[in-house]
């Protein structure tokens, strides 16, 4: 197999198995910090946003012009919003800690959560394999978005798990079920999509890709960010998370 593939498929799995980390924290911290998840959500946000508007959609641009880019922005935006639609999920679990619920009511919410990551994962794969092949720092970039803003959710598969059956051999291979789906999005994509790849098509995929990579950051990370009570560290964080993209962009040109 080509060394690009490989490569690509190892950055894919290592963002989405980022969710076994989250799994970690649920599993042996009791109440993790909400100033420093607020922070981090609202970072990733404006790294994911960064990378969109900056790389992502600029390099469909060029592929492809701005009509066909914006056509398959909206596509993207549109897919992603129809998957989290139909398939919803939550981020933290903050139902389940609020309202004190019973551990059968828990361990459904776990493994439905587990259940609609991993559905939302496949596509996320999907968007970092494509974007690692045609730019390995671009590829990198992507993954190190998407490995952070899959902790949370490795939280919100293995905390009400846990709590409701006690083993953390449970909680754990659920939130890694769920975040191996990214690597399998990977996977599907090389085997079934890579032959078909040309300029064009990767010009209309690099422009989707930052359509989902925008709904995730204001429909997902955005409003929990700001679902901690801090009003300020959210938008603060975003700033900060532009401002980093930016910079390695630049460095890594």
């Amino acid at each position: 197999m080509d060394i690009q593939i490989l490569r690509a498929l190892l950055i894919t799995s290592i963002a989405g198995l980022s969710t076994t980390v989250g799994s970690l924290i649920g599993l042996f911290f009791k109440k993790e910090s909400t100033k420093f998840m607020s922070g981090v959500l609202g970072f990733t946000a404006g790294v994911m946003i960064g990378v969109s508007f900056f790389e992502l959609f600029p390099s469909g641009l060029e592929e492809i012009g701005f009509l066909k880019s914006s056509i398959a922005f909206i596509i993207g935006f549109i897919f992603i919003f129809i998957i989290d639609f139909f398939i919803p999920h939550e981020y933290i679990g903050q139902k389940e800690r609020i309202n004190d619920q019973t551990d059968k009511r828990l361990l459904r919410t776990g493994l439905f959560v587990a259940i609609g990551i991993g559905i939302h994962n496949f596509p996320e794969g999907m968007a970092t394999f494509y974007s690692s092949l045609a730019d390995l720092k671009l590829g990198i970039a992507i993954a190190v978005a998407i490995a952070i803003h899959n902790i949370p959710e490795g939280i919100a598969v293995s905390a009400p798990v846990y709590k409701a059956t006690g083993s953390r051999k449970k909680a754990f291979l659920w939130s890694f079920l769920s975040g191996i789906a990214e690597p399998v999005g990977a996977v599907t994509t090389a085997l079934v999509l890579l032959p078909f790849l040309s300029s064009a098509i990767l010009g209309y995929l690099l422009s989707g890709i930052a359509g989902i990579m925008v709904f995730i950051s204001i429909d997902e990370l955005m409003p929990v960010s700001k679902s901690y009570g801090y009003s300020h560290l959210p938008i603060l964080s975003f700033i900060g998370g532009m401002i980093v993209m930016v910079a390695s962009l630049v460095l890594l040109k």
